[in-house]
C-alpha cells in the first residue's frame, strides 16, 4: 500500500505501526521519526517565516475568518505518487492543509485513493485513530497492540500520581497572546497529577484573559507552544513575564515554570502523547515537594 500522510501525528502513527516503508509522501511538518525526512514533501506553509507570535495569531485569525488557507499542496507530485491511502484531518485548518483543499485534490486522483480523516479531540479519540490507521492499512492487529501499549503507559503514570495532592496548573499553548490548552491536554494534566484551571477536555484551545490566571493562582505553569520548539518559545517568554502580578504567582515564586517542545509533544495527537504525559508527571511531582501543604 502506498500511503501519503498530511499530518505529523499520522506520520508518527504510520511508523509506530511498522508501515514506514509504505509512506511515499508527507507534509512539510512531518519531521518524526527522523526516517520520515527522506520522504517527499507535498505541502508548504503560506505564513512568512520568522513572524512575531502576535503577527502569526493575527494572520491566522484573518485567514480563518475569510475561509482562506494557510498551506499549499503540490498537486502534481500528489498525482505522480498515486497513493492508495491519504491521511488528513478536518479538525483544525491551522494545523494542516484544509480538508476542502484535500478533497479537491483527491477528486483528480485515481478512484482507488482512499481518504482517511482523523479528528481526535480526546485521549480515547487519539487511541481510536491508531486503530483507524491500522485498519485502513490492513494491519488491524498492529493497531490493537499499539493501543494497548499506549494505554498501559497511561495507566502506569496514573497509578503513580493518583494519590498525590492535585497541583493547580495553567497550561499555555501560545504566549502572545496567551492561549489555554484544549482537546486531550486537560486530560493529560489530570493524569499527571494536576488540574488545569482554564482548558476543557474535548474542547478547542482558547484565548485566555490574564485575569483568569490571576484568579486561579497556578502552582505550576506549563508552556508547550503549538508548532514551536523550546528555543522559539523562549523568544516569547518576556511577553508573559510582563503580565500584571506575574512575579506574585505561586508558580513563579517557586520556580515551577516548565517549558517543552510543543512541536514534538502535546500538540500532536500521536503515540508521543505518552511521552508528554510521563514528562508532565515528573514536572508536577516537583511541585508537590515545593508546596506540600495546600488547601
Amino acid at each position: 500500500m502506498r500511503i501519503v500522510s498530511l499530518l505529523p501525528s499520522a506520520t508518527e502513527i504510520v511508523y509506530a505501526l511498522g508501515l514506514g516503508e509504505q509512506l511515499v509522501g508527507r507534509s512539510h511538518e512531518c519531521d518524526y521519526p527522523p526516517e520520515a525526512e527522506s520522504v517527499p514533501i507535498l505541502t508548504y506553509s503560506l505564513i512568512p517565516p520568522d513572524l512575531p507570535s502576535r503577527e502569526i495569531d493575527r494572520m491566522v485569525s484573518e485567514t480563518l475568518m475569510t475561509h482562506a488557507t494557510l498551506y499549499g499542496l503540490n498537486l502534481d507530485l500528489l498525482q505522480a505518487l498515486e497513493p492508495d491511502l491519504l491521511i488528513t484531518q478536518a479538525l483544525c485548518d491551522v494545523c494542516a492543509v484544509s480538508f476542502n483543499s484535500v478533497q479537491e485534490a483527491v477528486a483528480r486522483l485515481s478512484p482507488r485513493t482512499r481518504v482517511l480523516n482523523l479528528e481526535p479531540t480526546t485521549l480515547q479519540g487519539v487511541m481510536d485513530t491508531f486503530q483507524q490507521v491500522a485498519d485502513a492499512a490492513g494491519v488491524p492487529e498492529r493497531g490493537r497492540a499499539l493501543v494497548q501499549q499506549f494505554r498501559e503507559r497511561i495507566e502506569r503514570v496514573h497509578e503513580r500520581t493518583r494519590h498525590r495532592p492535585p497541583v493547580r496548573v495553567t497550561f499555555l499553548e501560545w504566549l502572545d497572546p496567551p492561549f489555554a490548552c484544549g482537546h486531550w491536554t486537560p486530560e493529560l494534566v489530570a493524569l499527571a497529577g494536576g488540574v488545569d484551571g482554564h482548558g476543557k477536555p474535548g474542547q478547542p484551545s482558547r484565548r485566555l484573559e490574564w485575569r483568569e490566571v490571576l484568579a486561579w493562582q497556578p502552582e505550576a505553569i506549563v508552556i508547550a507552544c503549538c508548532g514551536f520548539d523550546v528555543e522559539r518559545t523562549l523568544q516569547d517568554l518576556p511577553a508573559l513575564e510582563r503580565m500584571p502580578a506575574w512575579e506574585q504567582l505561586p508558580a513563579v515564586r517557586n520556580g515551577a515554570i516548565f517549558i517543552t517542545d510543543g512541536n514534538a509533544y502535546f500538540s500532536r495527537p500521536g503515540p508521543r502523547l505518552a511521552d508528554s504525559l510521563e514528562w508532565l508527571a515528573d514536572q508536577l511531582e516537583t511541585c508537590n515537594a515545593l508546596t506540600p501543604t495546600r488547601v
